[in-house]
């Protein structure tokens, strides 16, 4: 009887050591944020980047106390869906959060899955961050989807005019993957370009994405000998190949893209011929950037080994969102009442030095604001690494 009375106790003592230790690890209640984007193949890095820099930024919040939102704080986590750049599976992806309860979601990152997930968000009520282009997602009647960074109709007039004014091009050429996305980028680029006056000498060449060889898609386009080549929508594995090939050619005059890139990738696969290419960068130059800014890039190194400059402007998805919640806390259930906050959206910028501001844009592109407010940060790679060739905003 005494045993079993000690036994009693000591089984009392453990239930009552584990529901105090389970008690203090549930002390936060969680608050879910999705990502659906891709992670695997030659656009890997895109979403790599994004999914990164949440992870990160959901790791300090919830090491130093969680975050807190009108009487409640939350712990953050992170759900994530690699789509696999098929807008089949990011339905898929975005059918998942919905199972889960989730409102807001960073990605898609491509056109086609970014389109094709509108119908589910707007059905079950979530608030979608893509890293796409179509005006229609941000338009009226849309009103579900923000757009993550600057568009290539943004950043291509800026680029084409600073190169028009600063390398005295004149003329140039357009080369794309036979995809939706880079097509689509292709042909606003085209419209950019010719609004500014250039003359398009090219702009009807493809390849296909898998291309390993893209000296016989390049030989056409470098004999109209621009001062400008274009590789539209161009993914970061395609990127250094379509470089090389164009500089082993004898081409001597300037390179760029619209899309993001990876200077670890450049560096690998083009070497020094990939010098004076000209991509979108992250949101912070090394002047631009705040001490928070700074111990994030160190906690992404530190986390994954590495760093990617475009997560400059993917750590700030995530921060909108909660920032945003934080204005509105009854919008963690209600994405109308979400929109509704966008409209007058203010606040500080911990990423930038100075008085900058979060705040949405979009009135001229989108007539609504559906537009994060990052800088729109235009970089040259120069010898291994990227460095900053100017920086302008959009509204």
């Amino acid at each position: 009887m005494k045993r079993r009375t000690v036994l009693k106790s000591a089984a009392a003592a453990a239930a009552l050591s584990a529901l105090t230790a389970t008690g203090a690890l549930a002390e936060n209640p969680t608050l879910k944020i999705g990502f659906v984007g891709v992670t695997s193949g030659p656009a890997a890095a895109w979403g790599i980047s994004n999914q990164r820099s949440m992870e990160v930024r959901a790791d300090w919040i919830n090491e130093t106390g969680g975050y807190t939102i009108g009487d409640t704080t939350y712990d953050i986590e992170i759900v994530s869906f690699d789509d696999q750049k098929d807008p089949k599976r990011a339905i898929a992806g975005m059918e998942k959060m919905a199972q889960e309860g989730i409102h807001y979601v960073v990605g898609p990152n491509v056109d086609d899955g970014a389109a094709a997930v509108r119908p589910v968000a707007e059905a079950n009520g979530i608030m979608y961050f893509p890293y796409a282009f179509p005006k229609s997602l941000y338009s009226a009647p849309a009103s579900n989807a923000v757009l993550g960074m600057v568009a290539n109709y943004q950043s291509g007039p800026a680029i084409y005019k600073y190169l028009m004014e600063n390398e005295g091009v004149e003329t140039v050429a357009f080369i794309a993957a036979n995809e939706s996305d880079p097509l689509s980028q292709r042909d606003g680029g085209v419209a950019a370009a010719k609004e500014l006056g250039l003359e398009i000498v090219s702009d009807n060449i493809t390849y296909q994405v898998d291309t390993t060889d893209f000296t016989p898609v390049l030989t056409p386009v470098m004999r109209s000998q621009p001062d400008l080549l274009v590789l539209s929508g161009v993914s970061p594995a395609n990127a250094p190949q379509l470089i090389r090939s164009a500089r082993e050619l004898g081409f001597q005059g300037v390179i760029s893209t619209e899309t993001a890139q990876d200077a670890q990738v450049l560096r690998e696969g083009a070497g020094d011929l990939a010098n004076g290419f000209i991509s979108v960068g992250g949101a912070s130059t090394p002047e631009l950037a705040s001490d928070m800014m700074r111990e994030f890039v160190q906690r992404y190194t530190d986390m994954f080994g590495e760093y990617n400059d475009e997560s400059n402007t993917k750590v700030y998805a995530l921060e909108y969102i909660l920032e945003t919640l934080k204005a509105d806390p009854p919008a963690i259930d209600d994405v109308d009442a979400f929109q509704a906050t966008m409209d007058t959206f203010e606040a500080p910028n911990p990423y930038m030095v100075g008085d900058a501001k979060l705040r949405y844009v979009g009135m001229t592109s989108f007539g609504q604001k559906r537009q994060l407010a990052v800088p729109l940060v235009v970089n040259v790679y120069q010898d291994g690494e990227f460095e900053t060739l100017f920086v302008a905003e959009v509204d």
